[in-house]
C-alpha cells in the first residue's frame, strides 16, 4: 500500500512528550535523540496540531522508535455489463520511522511490502489465473523502498512519481478533515486524486500498460480514541481504519488497455512487534530481503510507486500474434414489458 501524506508540532497547549532518550543510526552515524514536544490539546484548525497528530497516527514522533503498520483487504475487478469480481486478497505491512527537520517538520521514512493471496485458499500466490484472459500470469508483489515524504504545517506536494507528475499546487495550511465520532472517538478522512503520465507507455509495454496516463484515487478513514490523542505519553497513537484505492489494471495481469479498473478495499492498523506479522507473510518478505523487516534509518530515494518500480525491474511480456485486450460482455437488455391493457 503506498500510503497518505501529512503533519505535527507545538503551540498553546504544548506539553512534553515522554522524555525517552535513545540512540538511532541516522545518515550512517549514531546519534542521541529524544522525542520532540508536541501539542495534545485538540485543535482541528491549527496546522501544527494537524502536523503533529498526523505524524503520531501515521508513524511515531519519537525518532528512536519505529511503527509497524499492516493492511489487508480484497481486490476487485470492475467492468461494464457484469458484476464486480473479487480477484484476490492483498496482505502486507510497512515499517516507518520519522526524523525531525530543522524547520520543525518531519521526514517520514518508510518501506512497505504487500503480497497477493488466493481469494479462496488464502495462500500467497506466485501465479494467478486471470479469468478475463483465461491465462496464468506471474504475480508481482508490492515492494516499495522507500516511500518517503515530508510532513509539515503545509499540505504536502502530490507525489512526483519519478518526475512523471508535474502538478505543483501553491502552499496551503495543513488542515485535515477531522470530526468527532461516537463513543468518544475522533475520525479523520483523507483523499488524493491523481492523473499523470504512465511509466508504462503502451508502445513499449503493450500488455502491461493501461494507457498513456494513470488515473488513481486513494481514500483513507482513521478512527482513534480521543483520550489517546490527548495523552502526552503516546508518541504513537494507535488507530484503525479503511483504505480504498481505485487504479488501472495491475500491469502483471497483462490486460493491456482493456476497459475497466481495479478497486482495493482494505483495513489497516499497527502491530506491536514483528512477531505479530503472519508467519507466512513475514517469511515471504524475509526471503526477498531481510530489510523488509525493519524501517529505514536514513533518508534516501527516489520514492517511487509500484508502477514506477515495475518499469525499472520488469521487462515487457511477449505479445502473441493477433492478441487484443479482453473486452467486457455486451450490454444486457431487459425483457420487453407486455403491453398495457
Amino acid at each position: 500500500m503506498s500510503g497518505p501524506e501529512l503533519t505535527r508540532r507545538q503551540s498553546l497547549g504544548l506539553v512534553a512528550a515522554a522524555a525517552t532518550v535513545g540512540t538511532v543510526g541516522l545518515g550512517g552515524s549514531v546519534v542521541r535523540a529524544a522525542a520532540p514536544s508536541f501539542q495534545t490539546k485538540i485543535d482541528f484548525k491549527d496546522p501544527k496540531w494537524n502536523r503533529d497528530t498526523y505524524v503520531r497516527l501515521d508513524a511515531d514522533i519519537d525518532p528512536t522508535k519505529e511503527k509497524i503498520g499492516w493492511f489487508r483487504g480484497n481486490v476487485y475487478g470492475v467492468r461494464d455489463n457484469e458484476p464486480v469480481r473479487t480477484l484476490f486478497i492483498l496482505d502486507g505491512f510497512s515499517f516507518v520511522r520519522t526524523k525531525r527537520l530543522e524547520d520543525g517538520s518531519y521526514r517520514r521514512m518508510l518501506r512497505e511490502i504487500g503480497f497477493y493471496r488466493d481469494a479462496k485458499t488464502g495462500e500467497i500466490m506466485k501465479t494467478w489465473h486471470n479469468p478475463y484472459t483465461n491465462e496464468d500470469v506471474r504475480v508481482v508483489p508490492i515492494a516499495n523502498d522507500p516511500y518517503n515524504y515530508t510532513i509539515s504545517e503545509f499540505k504536502p506536494q502530490p507525489p512526483s512519481y519519478g518526475g512523471l507528475n508535474k502538478d505543483k499546487p501553491p502552499p496551503e495550511p495543513f488542515l485535515l478533515d477531522w470530526r468527532y465520532g461516537p463513543d468518544d472517538t475522533v475520525i479523520l478522512t483523507t483523499d488524493i486524486h491523481l492523473f499523470y503520465p504512465n511509466a508504462l507507455q503502451p508502445d513499449k509495454w503493450v500488455r502491461e500498460s493501461s494507457g498513456a496516463f494513470n488515473r488513481v484515487s486513494e481514500l483513507f478513514t482513521y478512527v482513534v480514541k480521543r483520550k489517546d490523542l490527548e495523552n502526552p505519553a503516546l508518541t504513537h497513537v494507535k488507530c484503525v481504519g479503511s483504505w480504498s484505492r481505485i487504479t488501472p489494471w495491475l500491469p502483471w495481469m497483462l490486460m493491456g488497455q482493456a476497459p475497466g479498473h481495479i478497486s482495493y478495499f482494505c483495513s489497516f492498523g499497527a502491530y506491536d512487534s514483528v512477531d505479530q506479522i503472519p508467519a507466512d507473510l513475514r517469511e515471504a518478505a524475509r526471503a526477498m530481503d531481510p530489510k523488509w523487516l525493519a524501517s529505514p534509518t536514513e533518508d534516501y530515494g527516489p520514492s517511487l510507486s509500484s508502477i514506477e518500480n515495475y518499469a525499472r525491474e520488469q521487462t515487457p511480456a511477449p505479445v502473441p500474434t493477433g492478441w487484443t485486450p479482453p473486452q467486457p460482455p455486451p450490454p444486457r437488455t431487459l425483457p420487453a414489458m407486455p403491453p398495457k391493457k
